[in-house]
């Protein structure tokens, strides 16, 4: 069974929502699953987490990463880069290499700086040496949203009281691209 990791943060639950369609474009793929984790959070107003949080031990596991996070003056939240940032083990033993990874976020605003955050998940992504996979232009949802979502990967515009649900291009985006990793992950496993 090749497994895939979809690791996030969500403060309001939208980035959840986005990592479940995550997960179920996997599922999609015959003979992959997802594993579905999240972290703690000390941020003032989190949800308490739904999911199992996130070990090594998972991202070890994990023939591929896929990881989403709310983004923050275009960053992804720290409850996500701080447990990043204790997974040095992971990089200096060489355990990411050549694994197939994506990134996926939401915002508050359609300027919200979505793509940089984007760019911003992929660098610790590339320190562990995994191969970087996005969303390309024959996903027409691409080339037909007017809210979320771009070639570095899904994402959604929640409005600014992230009271805006995903609408059916930015669902799509997240399908394909848990589809699209999961197969990724099958192939570069044989």
């Amino acid at each position: 069974m090749t497994k895939v990791l979809v690791l996030y943060y969500s403060k309001r639950g939208n980035t959840q929502k986005m990592a479940r369609l995550m997960a179920r474009g996997v599922g999609s793929v015959e003979g992959c699953e997802a594993m579905l984790r999240t972290v703690e959070s000390d941020l003032p107003g989190a949800e308490k987490p739904t999911e199992a949080l996130v070990t090594e031990q998972d991202m070890k596991d994990a023939d591929a990463l896929i990881i989403g996070s709310p983004s923050y003056f275009g960053n992804m939240a720290s409850p996500l880069k701080k447990f990043i940032d204790t997974t040095g083990n992971l990089w200096f033993s060489g355990d990411m290499e050549g694994k197939p990874a994506g990134v996926f976020c939401t915002a508050s605003s359609l300027h919200g700086g979505q793509e940089t955050t984007l760019i911003n998940m992929m660098i610790p992504l590339l320190h562990f040496g995994m191969v970087i996979v996005g969303l390309p232009y024959s996903e027409k949802s691409l080339l037909y949203t007017q809210s979320g979502g771009s070639p570095y990967g899904a994402t959604h515009w929640a409005d600014f009281e992230s009271n805006r649900s995903l609408d059916q291009n930015e669902k799509q985006l997240c399908l394909a691209q848990g589809k699209r990793i999961a197969q990724m992950a099958q192939q570069l496993k044989e």
